[in-house]
């Protein structure tokens, strides 16, 4: 399908002065795409020049158009000299080429230089005419719509869920090239930054490509990532969900809406499905779009060794026959027998999406994960991505393996990733295992007779949670008992999963945010050592970071966790672990049991006191959490249990127990009445200080929730005051004496430190909830380590919030009197100076660097930046930024999030996919570390705005910060960083607006007032 590209370059603003005699700039623009230039005149000394271009035509395929980027760059005309660059702009053709999308680009974009960072804005519009043509051999596919959100989209229902698309793309590092050695930071920058979104462009091509093969029209859940692999090159990679997706064209679809999220979450994520056929629409509520998975305590480690998962562990036959209990052996057969043919015929059967329609997800076996240390410098062929998908595929296998040794033939909320130190490479997958319902998955190939059984047979709010493996033939040790809800099928006593809570889920209280941190020093070594010593480690690491998780959620008096993420990052000296997920109690599950510690080493008096004091603070601890978090489950008298298990809970596994027998447990005698205890040994040192860390983990100040997934577990009367951020911390580790015990309090003093400072400045939002708090660490440099958070704080509604604090209301209530800029979390006063598209600064986001000396009150700006530097600050106030620029336009949203509380997302325009470089040689001068990443990311934002707004959107929802590269080089004052970041496009009406207008559609979009966010 040829097509014709015209570009029309009207108006520059703010350029900056390139003439140093007159102040003023001779600007003149040219237009690239694929190897064709065109050219403005010369504005001569103007620092707004309107150029009002003819349209520049290009004449290209339609392969170029998904491939290519167009590039726009602004250059100063010098008569006797080279030209000066000013800048450029990249704009992703993509989204026009949808058919239901924007049919025009158009507006102020920053002109961004990777040395100055943004230097003006430059106006331009872009069409694209396509002509319809058939060729059964093309290279293109235009018309597959991406969307990063792991659900699927608002306005669309799945028809048909075809399954796993994946794709990597190789190509040589320009950074890495010899005539780097050459050539200016400038132009290796912009080759990087051309060269990736080339290869994501091309990369996206191929995913649309399988995904037509697949007869689909759609990629949710798309993730793409790219890894900086030094001399063997540069990889981008991506994996995605093919679906077949239905539009729907009433407008009745957005209008059931409702005040409360939780109705709306109920009903939106699936109004895809109006009635697509007549059985789904009743009883199919039970799996309402998300999913859950459970890892009974063992199965992680034991699946986190490869080569013992063999399939040939569980028995073909009879698989989950065991699991029916007295409900129908024949009818689950059938149903397995289905679903298992409709996912044969994929190589992998995994979905990327972590909330899905009502009805497909129908039990969650538990959470499969694997990784692989494989060395960068070992690839025969660097430039062929070959080696390259081999690994992947490795992995992608022994996922599918240990999904099946849990009677399950599918994976949800499955996600890779990679971390890379020098030479050393380390692989990771994870998700989810899962059985799906066969309706979503083939075309029309069930008969409703058995959709109507499937139906029936779910009970309502925990089908999920019933075991899909036999009870006879466990892949692992676990303790089962018959399910607190609907007393028929067994349940285990703990559910790990890494998708989110399913909306029919029953859960008693609210969720909390759960992390386990690790830190593990290793030897400095080279190639095949390192890699050898660092394959051993892991084992190790995973076991402890599960060891943690389990701890705490029994601390928190919790039994399943959602939304699960770990990441295991690489160092020169060092490994670290970081797992988060939501804590939530399931009323489907057993009651966890206590805390119990056990000593066993010194017998004097002293040590006994110590231990009983400990034991005591650990029973307050989980007295107080369970308050804390509303969890007060009904209690359930023996004889309705029905339960042959004579105890309602039987014994939980030893924590570190190496080779007692069983027996010594039972035995003990636990303060908990009839719940057994979960014991600790307290063999060692380490052991102590893994129980003190336990203790050490700060709940957070009242009136503030935290989870990482989407929605908080138990509140759903959001308001729709939003409010994204993004904060980078770097701590240099010089000087400290290098143990385990010293590594891991820092590193939990570091996340610790880095949420109470967040509590503090959304102070003024209190009652709020940080949702989809997303952590990633990395290991930039020798000692040197970086963490990097992005969530949003909603407030929810006070009133139905049911304080029971004094202080709680009055503050609420003197807030809502004086709402005024003192208490604004962030005060107003940068709107003079903000970058052009920020308009609101405030929502900006806040970064903070290493050290807490910091001389700034936090409510001073919208930033905080701690540094011990005194310099962290008044730097970044006088950097001329243009002044805001009066528009009509309300402000674009940005959110983590795949919904807008309280508004009505009406049309995705497409996938935003932006990745930047910035370097600068005198760091100090503009603020050190802090004073430079804030100022970056700040642009970031300004240009994803631009980009949103130019496509006729005010929203971009499902935001994510792929990757934040830092890299300094104190000595020499330089520092670069890179940063990749995606959402999509959208355009969202809110629900006041809908029921005033529900005659005719808004033009602009009244933003009602937020205590973070300014319109200009």
């Amino acid at each position: 399908m040829p097509g014709k590209l015209k570009v029309k370059i009207v108006a520059g603003r703010h350029l900056p002065v390139m003439d140093r005699a007159s102040d003023l700039t001779d600007a003149f623009v040219e237009v690239k795409f694929g190897n064709t230039t065109f050219k403005t005149d010369v504005y001569l000394k103007s620092l707004n020049p309107q150029w009002n271009s003819e349209w520049f035509k290009f004449e290209v395929d339609d392969e170029d158009l998904q491939d290519e980027p167009l590039q726009i760059t602004v250059l100063d005309h010098d008569t006797y000299s080279a030209n000066d660059a000013i800048g450029k702009v990249y704009i992703d053709i993509d989204p026009l080429l949808y058919s239901e999308a924007a049919t025009v680009i158009s507006g102020w974009f920053p002109i961004y230089d990777t040395i100055h960072g943004i230097r003006g804005e430059i106006n331009v519009v872009v069409k694209v005419d396509l002509f319809n043509d058939l060729n059964r051999f093309r290279q293109s596919s235009c018309g597959v719509k991406f969307f990063c959100t792991t659900s699927i989209p608002k306005c669309y229902r799945a028809v048909v869920i075809h399954g796993f698309v994946e794709e990597l793309v190789v190509n040589e590092d320009p950074e890495y090239q010899w005539i780097d050695r050459i050539r200016t930071p400038r132009a290796s920058n912009e080759a990087r930054q051309r060269l990736i979104s080339l290869m994501s462009g091309e990369l996206q091509r191929k995913i649309g490509l399988k995904v037509l093969e697949m007869r689909g029209n759609a990629v949710v859940g798309y993730l793409q990532c790219f890894d900086l692999e030094g001399e063997s090159g540069l990889v981008v990679r991506a994996i995605g969900t093919a679906c077949t997706l239905d539009k729907l064209s009433s407008p009745a679809a957005f209008l059931p809406a409702c005040n409360s999220p939780s109705k709306e979450m109920k009903e939106i994520p699936f109004n895809e499905d109006p009635n697509p056929n007549p059985h789904s629409s009743g009883p199919s509520t039970p799996l309402k779009n998300q999913t859950y998975s459970f890892s009974p305590s063992k199965s992680y480690s034991r699946q986190s060794s490869s080569s013992d998962t063999d399939l040939s562990l569980t028995p073909k036959t009879g698989m989950g026959s065991g699991s029916a209990g007295k409900e129908g052996g024949p009818f689950k057969a059938l149903l397995r027998q289905q679903t298992q043919s409709a996912l044969e015929q994929r190589e992998f059967p995994f979905l990327t999406l972590t909330a899905f329609p009502p009805g497909l997800l129908v039990h969650v076996g538990g959470v499969v994960s694997a990784r692989s240390v494989k060395l960068l410098d070992r690839i025969h062929n660097p430039d062929e991505p070959e080696t390259r998908d081999a690994w992947w595929a490795e992995i992608r296998q022994e996922i599918k393996s240990h999904a099946k040794a849990l009677g399950c033939h599918a994976v949800v909320g499955y996600s890779e990733s990679t971390s890379i130190c020098e030479e050393v490479c380390i692989l990771s997958a994870s998700g989810t295992a899962a059985v799906l319902n066969p309706r979503f998955l083939q075309e029309g190939t069930v008969e409703g007779s058995l959709d109507q059984r499937i139906e029936e047979n779910l009970p309502v709010g925990c089908g999920f949670c019933h075991i899909p493996y036999d009870e006879l033939n466990m892949p692992f040790p676990a303790h089962l008992t018959y399910c607190y809800n609907c007393r028929k099928q067994k349940v285990p006593d703990v559910l790990f999963t890494t998708i989110d809570l399913p909306t029919d889920a029953v859960v008693v209280g609210k969720g909390c945010l759960i992390q386990a941190r690790l830190c593990r020093l290793k030897k400095k070594a080279q190639a095949e050592a390192n890699a050898t010593a660092i394959s051993n480690l892991l084992p190790f690491m995973e076991y402890e970071v599960h060891t943690q998780l389990m701890n705490k959620l029994k601390l928190k008096g919790m039994n399943a966790l959602f939304g699960l993420r770990i990441q295991i990052t690489v160092g020169e000296n060092m490994l670290m672990g970081l797992a988060s997920a939501t804590g939530v109690y399931l009323a489907a599950l057993p009651m966890p049991g206590g805390i119990q510690i056990a000593g066993k080493t010194p017998n004097d008096g002293s040590y006994e006191q110590h231990i009983s004091h400990m034991q005591k603070k650990i029973n307050d601890t989980i007295a107080r959490n369970k308050e804390l978090y509303e969890i007060n489950p009904p209690e359930v008298p023996e004889e309705i249990l029905g339960s042959p298990i004579p105890e309602p809970r039987q014994r939980s596994r030893l924590l570190r127990s190496q080779s007692e027998s069983s027996d010594e447990v039972t035995e003990l005698d636990l303060s908990h009445g009839k719940k057994d205890a979960f014991v600790l040994e307290i063999d060692d040192t380490d052991a102590m200080e893994d129980v003190h860390s336990l203790l050490t983990d700060v709940p957070p100040p009242s009136g503030f929730y935290s989870c990482n997934t989407e929605i908080m577990p138990g509140i759903n009367n959001w308001t729709s005051e939003i409010q994204m951020f993004t904060s980078v911390r770097v701590v240099r580790l010089s000087g400290l004496n290098l143990t385990n015990q010293a590594l891991n309090r820092n590193f939990n003093g570091l996340c610790e430190n880095l949420l109470k400072s967040l509590y503090f400045k959304l102070r003024s939002m209190t009652p709020c909830c940080l949702c989809h708090v997303n952590f990633t660490v990395s290991l930039p440099e020798d000692e040197l380590i970086q963490v990097t958070v992005t969530a949003v704080a909603i407030t929810f509604d006070k009133n139905q919030a049911l304080q029971t604090t004094k202080a709680h209301v009055e503050k609420s209530l003197q807030r809502a009197s004086t709402d005024n800029e003192e208490l604004l979390q962030f005060p107003l006063e940068l709107c003079s100076d903000s970058l052009p598209s920020h308009a609101f600064p405030a929502a900006k986001e806040h970064l903070e660097s290493a050290s807490s000396n910091s001389g700034t009150p936090a409510a001073q700006r919208a930033v905080t930046v701690e540094k011990a530097s005194p310099m962290g600050d008044g730097n970044f106030r006088n950097r001329s930024a243009p002044p805001c620029a009066s528009s009509t336009v309300g402000v674009v949203k940005m959110t983590p999030l795949s919904f807008i509380p309280g508004a009505k997302i009406t049309k995705y325009l497409g996938i935003i996919n932006m990745f930047f470089i910035r370097e600068t040689t005198s760091l100090r001068e503009e603020g050190g570390v802090s004073g430079f990443l804030h100022a970056f990311i700040a642009e970031v934002f300004a240009m994803v705005r631009a980009h949103v707004a130019a496509l006729g959107g005010n929203a971009v929802v499902s935001y994510i910060m792929k990757q934040c590269v830092f890299m300094e080089n104190p000595s020499k004052n330089q520092a670069q960083c890179l940063i990749n970041v995606s959402g999509d496009a959208v355009v969202f009406v809110r629900e006041s607006d809908l029921e005033v207008m529900s005659t005719q559609q808004p033009v602009v979009n009244c933003q009602p007032s937020c205590t973070g966010e300014v319109t200009t």
